[in-house]
């Protein structure tokens, strides 16, 4: 148990000891009671807000509960102060001994550290990726890979069970689009002479493999026969292989899924079908005609009677239709479906989509709590899209992909590592800028360069002690100070911030922290700088210098265990 789980259970052992003493009622809902560092570290170490939360529903004083909670805390051996502030917040200062028993765990834990039972197992599905299978990823893919896939890490983590998805979009109209751009390159192949790509087809050079494979299985059979011959499995195939792209380009991201699921398979299974008939039964589909589309008049616009979910019902401003007036199935009314599908093998639902999906988060949600009865948690994570530059200027398309560019050109040149760290460097609904120059610069202000950078120096302490000869003690942490406890402080505050970014699935809070956790190293580093005994290796001193290296590659646990959870791996040297 981490320091902070440990007292908050510390801090439930005096609440129940004054209810067992009349001054607490017992049964009081002790969910917003916290147990945190001070907002000033000057306040102390740890800080609970028991008093305020607690007061009201207990018809008493909050400084007067605080002063008798205070009393508790001070009795336990690691605390060495406790204070009450303002109208009732209480503040506790450890003892040294405390921090470098914690310092020690780091150690004894390793990549343990920081790992958590808070998802007590629940199931939850993390659909990330789900591009259109009609050519390779491109970066406004690219971001919303790494967040998806560094969330299901993290939720792993802090211990739920994750089912990794992908939802294959094989059913609509862009499928047959991407049959008809194959089958140009199918007579391209034969030896045609096709010309410009045809207005509205896929342009990009990736289908020119697709089209080579056509001819060699075909021949020249389907190059005058009637569209409704070759659609179907010129389409099938290739969307096989547009999916076997994507996979390779998510590989160069160490990106993986558990689980693909098709769109085209969820028709023909009958599953919108299913869905549909439960909500006729629940009443939360019907049969009516929509208004007319603002901006439309009388004349322009013709009232159809079609399927209606009563989405209006779950907080959405319209009911939405499932179905078109051909009776295909609108993208709502198949999404609905899959969400069905999902929540049947999930406790917990997670989509990452981008920002340009924003309009319709209300109606799935409202899908998803009509068809669980509520009870499926069901977030949307919106990822903004991510501008690509090169020294502030925009970067031109690529060649490969006909009109953007894509994956794995960017992995290719600065490396994946350097890919997932800058994706995660800021929160997923915040536009962000990638620069090619900025994001290998060896600066400071790229947090991929300062996070690595401290590691890196981490790791050469132990070489240099050894070029140095010396013959280390085993480490007495009592010769680590003030300045050096400072650092363990903030390496203790590891486990709650994987905590804090699984409950609000906010993967981005693991890079804020490794960067600042790298600004503390860096700082304590550079004290050498100014003063050579405050330096880690001392050649004169082989005590200090040991417990000094054992507080360092505990601080490099801590970014290695950090740097997993991003899919980033710690780098020992840098080049």
């Amino acid at each position: 148990m981490t320091l902070y789980a440990r007292f908050a259970t510390y801090l439930n052992g005096v609440l129940d000891g004054l209810v067992t003493a009349g001054d607490l009622p017992a049964g009081l809902d002790r969910k917003g009671v916290t147990v945190e560092p001070p907002r000033d570290p000057s306040h102390g170490d740890l800080a609970t807000n028991a008093a305020m939360v607690l007061a009201k529903p207990a018809g008493t004083n909050p400084r007067a509960l605080a002063e008798k909670i205070a009393a508790g805390l001070q009795a336990l051996e690691e605390v060495s102060e406790v204070s009450v502030a303002g109208p009732g917040f209480l503040n506790m200062r450890l003892t040294d001994a405390t921090w470098r028993a914690e310092l020690a765990a780091i150690h004894a834990e390793a990549a343990d550290y920081g790992r958590t039972d808070m998802g007590q197992g629940v199931h939850v599905n993390v659909e990330y990726v789900s591009a259109n299978p009609t050519g390779p990823m491109h970066m406004g893919h690219c971001r919303g890979a790494v967040v998806g896939d560094a969330l299901a890490t993290l939720l792993e983590y802090a211990g739920h069970k994750v089912t990794r998805e992908y939802y294959i979009n094989d059913a609509g109209g862009q499928v047959d689009v991407l049959a008809r751009s194959a089958h140009v390159r199918y007579r391209e192949a034969l030896g045609e002479d096709v010309g410009a790509i045809p207005e509205g087809l896929y342009p990009g050079d990736y289908l020119i493999p697709v089209g080579q494979k056509l001819a060699a299985d075909y021949g020249d059979a389907m190059v005058a026969a009637p569209e409704s011959e070759w659609l179907v499995p010129f389409r099938k195939q290739a969307v096989a292989a547009m999916m076997d792209m994507i996979r390779a380009d998510l590989a160069l991201l160490g990106i993986h899924h558990d689980l693909f699921s098709s769109e085209a398979e969820l028709q023909k299974a009958g599953k919108p079908e299913a869905a549909e008939a439960w909500l006729r039964e629940q009443d939360l589909v019907y049969d009516g005609v929509l208004e007319a589309p603002k901006g439309e008049t009388p004349e322009d616009w013709e009232p159809v009677e079609l399927p209606l979910f009563r989405s209006t019902k779950f907080g959405d401003d319209q009911d939405r239709p499932i179905k078109k007036s051909n009776g295909s199935w609108t993208y709502f009314g198949a999404d609905l479906a899959y969400h069905y599908q999902k929540a049947q093998a999930a406790d917990q639902l997670i989509d990452i989509w981008g920002a340009d999906h924003a309009g319709t988060v209300k109606r799935i949600q409202a899908a998803v709590a009509a068809l669980t009865g509520g009870k499926t948690r069901f977030d949307v994570r919106l990822v903004q899209m991510v501008r690509l530059l090169r020294n502030g200027e925009p970067v031109k398309m690529s060649k490969r992909s006909g009109n953007f560019v894509t994956l794995a050109d960017v992995v290719q040149e600065v490396g994946k590592d350097v890919v997932r760290f800058t994706m995660l460097t800021r929160k997923a609904d915040a536009q962000m800028d990638f620069d090619f120059a900025k994001v290998v610069e060896a600066s400071k202000d790229n947090p991929v360069f300062y996070v690595q950078y401290a590691h890196a120096r981490i790791s050469s302490l132990g070489r240099r002690a050894a070029e140095a000869g010396l013959d280390l003690p085993a480490p007495d942490l009592s010769l680590l100070g003030t300045v050096e406890l400072e650092l363990v402080k903030r390496a203790a505050q590891f486990p709650r911030i994987v905590e804090a970014a699984a409950q609000n699935r906010e993967p981005h809070r693991i890079a804020f922290y490794l960067n600042d956790l790298a600004a503390s190293f860096h700082g304590w580093w550079n004290l050498g700088n100014d003063n050579p005994e405050l330096r880690v290796i001392v050649a004169t001193d082989p005590a200090t210098t040991s417990a000094r290296l054992f507080l360092a590659r505990g601080i490099g646990q801590i970014i290695r265990n950090g740097l997993a959870l991003m899919g980033v791996e710690a780098l020992t040297e840098m080049q």
